[in-house]
């Protein structure tokens, strides 16, 4: 019975031979450096790498945007009470945020 390394260099060994895998970008090349690498926990740089190459960003990229519009919100904001719920939700949302980066440079993982 193969293994998965086995079958993996299988595949890479066929798309090889047919010429598919020099088709690839950046065939031959090494791999760019991807700013964040080191600074990212080990456990997390795979799993993000993925999310990345998939166009999505990780849940914490996430609430910093969120963070951002509700920030923006705030300023432009006129009405008291609407203010008070708004600054309400900033810190709430701050503080979980806080509380998921803490447990990433902590644990590795969430």
């Amino acid at each position: 019975m193969r293994s998965f390394e086995d079958e993996i260099a299988r595949h890479l060994q066929a798309m090889a031979e047919s010429g598919e895998l020099s088709r690839i970008d950046g065939y031959g090349k090494p791999i760019p450096d991807d700013a964040g690498w080191n600074a990212t926990p080990e456990a997390l740089r795979m799993p993000f790498k993925i999310l990345k190459n998939a166009g999505i960003a990780p849940p914490e990229v996430e609430m910093f945007h969120e963070r951002a519009k509700l920030a923006a919100a705030i300023r432009d904001c006129s009405d008291v009470a609407t203010r008070k719920t708004l600054q309400k939700q900033l810190s709430e949302l701050e503080q979980k945020i806080a509380l998921r980066l803490e447990a990433l440079r902590i644990h590795g993982s969430l």
